[in-house]
Order: C-alpha cells, then sequence, then structure tokens
C-alpha cells in the first residue's frame, strides 16, 4: 500500500507540466524570409505579454546577427546540444543555457554557429535516437516550463537537424515565395513531415499558415503561382500575403523588430504580425482539446 502511495505521489501536478509550445519558421527553400518572419512573429508574442525564447538553428546565423549575438562569444546552440547527448561526453563544452542565452531585447535568444552545419556528421554514431536530440535538450534544460513560446528558425534543407526540429515543434509556419521552386518546396516538406508522423516517436506538428512573402502580384506568373499554391494546399491556410516593404527592409538593416518604431508607417506592418501571433495563440488555446 505504501508504494501505490509513493507511486502516486510522484505523479506531476498539472502545474508543473510543461505548457510552452514550439514553434518552427520552415521551407527547405532559402531567401523566403523565415528568419524576418521567425524575428518580428517573436516580437509580437511579447508585445501580448508572453514569455518568448528564439532559437537560431540555422548555420548561417542570420536570427543571431538581428540580435547581435555574433558578437557574444565561441559557445552557442550546435554546444549545448552536443552537452546533451552522454555518449558524446568528450566533445562537451563547460557552458550551461544560461551562459550562451541573449536576453537583452526583450524576447531571449540561443544563438547560432557555423559548427551547426556539422550536426549530422557529429552525432552519426551514438546509439540514442538522433532525431530527438532537441526534444531531449528542451526537456531536460525545462525551456518548456520557462517559456510560453520557443520560435525556431531553421536552416534551408530536410535534413537530421530539421527532422529534429519537428519532432520537437508542435506548430510549424511556412513563409515561402510564390514561385514553382516554392511548390515543389512544399510538396518536399509533406514528405517528411509525413516520414515524422509515422515514426510513431513523437506527434507531428500541425501545420499553422502558410505565408506567402515577398510577394508582387503586378507579375502575372506570380499570382497564377500564388494561385496555385493556395488551391493545392487548400487544407492548410494560407494568410493575405506580404508585400516588399521598405519598412521591413530598414528595421532588419537596423535590427530592431517593426515592433520597435511608434510611426504610424509602421503600424500595418505591426498588424501583420500580431495577426500571425493570433494564428499561434488561437491554435494554442485548441491544441490540447
Amino acid at each position: 500500500m505504501a508504494s501505490f502511495f509513493s507511486k502516486f505521489k510522484e505523479q506531476p501536478h498539472a502545474d508543473d507540466l510543461p505548457k510552452g509550445k514550439v514553434i518552427s519558421f520552415l521551407n527547405q527553400k532559402g531567401g523566403v524570409g523565415k528568419t524576418t518572419m521567425a524575428y518580428n512573429t517573436a516580437f509580437a508574442l511579447a508585445e501580448e505579454g508572453h514569455k518568448v525564447l528564439c532559437l537560431d538553428l540555422d548555420p548561417q546565423a542570420n536570427l543571431s546577427l538581428l540580435f547581435d549575438a555574433e558578437k557574444t562569444g565561441e559557445t552557442h546552440i550546435h554546444h549545448l546540444l552536443i552537452n546533451s547527448i552522454r555518449e558524446l561526453k568528450a566533445l562537451h563544452v563547460g557552458s550551461l543555457v544560461d551562459d550562451v542565452l541573449i536576453k537583452d531585447k526583450g524576447v531571449d535568444l540561443l544563438p547560432a554557429g557555423q559548427e551547426l552545419s556539422g550536426f549530422e556528421l557529429s552525432v552519426a554514431g551514438i546509439n540514442s535516437p538522433r532525431q530527438l536530440i532537441l526534444k531531449t535538450f528542451l526537456e531536460k534544460n525545462d525551456l518548456l516550463k520557462r517559456y510560453d513560446y520557443i520560435i525556431v528558425d531553421c536552416p534551408p534543407t530536410l535534413g537530421l537537424l530539421v527532422v529534429n526540429i519537428l519532432c520537437a515543434s508542435q506548430g510549424v509556419m511556412i513563409p515561402f515565395k510564390a514561385d514553382e521552386f516554392s511548390r515543389k518546396g512544399l510538396a518536399h516538406f509533406y514528405d517528411v513531415l509525413g516520414d515524422v508522423s509515422e515514426m510513431g516517436i513523437t506527434r507531428a506538428p500541425d501545420v499553422l499558415a502558410h505565408i506567402p512573402n515577398m510577394v508582387d502580384l503586378r507579375r502575372k506568373q506570380e499570382s497564377k503561382d500564388l494561385k496555385v499554391i493556395t488551391e493545392e494546399r487548400e487544407h492548410a491556410l494560407t494568410v493575405d500575403p506580404f508585400f516588399n516593404r521598405a519598412q521591413l527592409v530598414k528595421s532588419q538593416a537596423q535590427k530592431k523588430s517593426v515592433f520597435s518604431y511608434k510611426s504610424k508607417e509602421y503600424l500595418p506592418l505591426q498588424k501583420r504580425f500580431s495577426g500571425l501571433a493570433g494564428i499561434i495563440t488561437k491554435w494554442n488555446e485548441q491544441y490540447e482539446h
């Protein structure tokens, strides 16, 4: 009887369970604005009062550049992921999550570095599930308890790093350009998503929205491609297009989110990114039901 009650007491209280959600911005094609979308949506969520962490998992480290984090030192997310794997103890470094965390912009960041390009090779010989390294890292460090949302900027590939991201994510946002390359890229992404689902080791993430970006509807072919992509992917929400705006270029050049500006000319962009944040929060309210 005593052992029964001791086991009962060990069950986690509902308040102790992780509440945070991992939302990845993903497209295997580069140059579609993943970093811009992830960065400004993270700040839109923070504007609503949520505690937000960004993970830069692209070796190009463009998200880290927006946070000025490329100047902070040699240790980054790649080293923390390797630290979380017991079998790779010989490669561990003496840094913890809070040693690497960038916390000075209202949204926190775990920065990237070039070493991420060798992630797949680094973990090739381990026996533990290689697809769950990121998920295990987030759980071991209680990051889903510390943050309401973890926004991931993904590399433009569909390799092991992206499979890790999909296995760790609950939701995916897909920025794309309206062209034939993106149409093919979306088809490949859904194939990989199906593979993750078939693995059966974790719940595959929900696709929350397709985000047409850098759209110029004056080009007939672009309008046609956007219509085809939207119709082919009608099972998922496609939001209104984001057009090329000088304000977005300016804010990126100054390494600021659109929410850093009080000028009325930034209001339309602020509303658009608040809309993306609203898609995420509305989905989150229904996720467990």
